[in-house]
């Protein structure tokens, strides 16, 4: 279907480096590039990052010593006319240290309407394709009407929308109508590049459940997955892709310490608070906080945060 085409190149795990930003971790520059070139070496080839993540210096460090087209850079900003888009592509190139970048998205995109009022950048990124500065041109998405509203739309050559087991995350419906929404745009020749396949963190307890249902899913060409441990890059390689599952990884993975974070773009509306019954959320200064002696990690808050701020890292 992409003869002669980086999409024939990337693997079938794409490496989420949210999980290696300053957003969630605090892991030293030297141990991010311990698990970037261990995934590397497994075969895990296809990195994707966003201007919003602050990690553009961490993957120029890792492109330091490698091959360049046999790496293939995912990044996505929230570039809305030409100024902000120049301004976008120009600070990934310098900061990644690079002549291109492989795919280059608008981050977020809810629908046409969002997509129109942005085109003033899709038309400068668009431009910058014919150049070869940017392979790849295409949209991330919480939104079911995100991925059926673009489909047909030739401007677009990737479809990277949020889809997991229980749906956790998507903005406007369930996960059989994004389901329904992805094997549509599959059919019109769309990369997919899904995300969040573990909910944010919620479907941790259950990952072998969780992942078996992502893999199935043979409209999907790439997953991508955030990963902090080498743990967690061994038992995803291996289930993903080898089909194998590995206990003694599994079990490694489930003794982690994890935390609920709230995200900075948090509203304050207060409806977590309400659903939670362990009372470990509050509303200070406008935002969510978390106390972590009451929080059991139940999920249960998740259900109904629309922005989707709530993780678990």
């Amino acid at each position: 279907m992409f003869k002669e085409d980086i999409f024939n190149k990337v693997s079938r795990i794409c490496y989420g480096t949210l999980s290696l930003s300053k957003l969630q971790s605090s892991l030293s520059t030297k141990e991010k590039l311990y698990l970037l070139n261990y995934a590397y070496n497994l075969g895990i080839n296809f990195y994707d990052t966003a201007e919003l993540y602050d990690n553009y210096n961490l993957l120029k460090e890792f492109l330091k010593v490698k091959t360049r087209e046999e790496v293939f850079i995912s990044t996505k900003s929230y570039s809305y006319d030409k100024i902000t888009a120049e301004k976008s592509l120009e600070k990934a190139l310098k900061e990644m240290n690079t002549d291109y970048i492989d795919i280059f998205m608008l981050h977020e995109q809810e629908g046409i309407n969002t997509f129109k009022g942005h085109y003033e950048a899709v038309r400068y990124f668009l431009g910058c394709k014919d150049k070869g500065i940017i392979k790849k041109f295409g949209i991330s998405t919480h939104f079911i009407k995100g991925v059926e509203e673009v489909v047909d739309l030739e401007e677009i050559d990737v479809i990277h929308p949020i889809i997991n087991k229980d749906g956790i995350g998507i903005a406007d419906g369930s996960r059989y109508q994004m389901e329904e929404s992805i094997k549509k745009a599959k059919s019109k020749n769309k990369f997919i590049l899904s995300m969040k396949p573990l909910g944010g963190g919620h479907l941790g307890t259950r990952p072998v459940e969780a992942l078996n249902y992502i893999k199935n899913l043979d409209y999907i060409d790439s997953i991508a997955l955030g990963m902090r441990y080498k743990e967690e890059i061994d038992f995803n390689f291996n289930l993903l892709v080898k089909d194998n599952i590995l206990k003694d990884e599994l079990n490694n993975i489930s003794k982690k310490e994890r935390k609920l974070k709230i995200a900075y773009w948090c509203k304050g509306c207060g409806k977590c608070v309400e659903k939670c019954n362990q009372n470990a959320l509050e509303i200070v200064n406008g935002k969510a906080g978390v106390d972590f002696e009451k929080c059991t990690l139940c999920s249960y808050c998740v259900s109904v945060c629309e922005e989707f701020c709530i993780k678990i890292v």
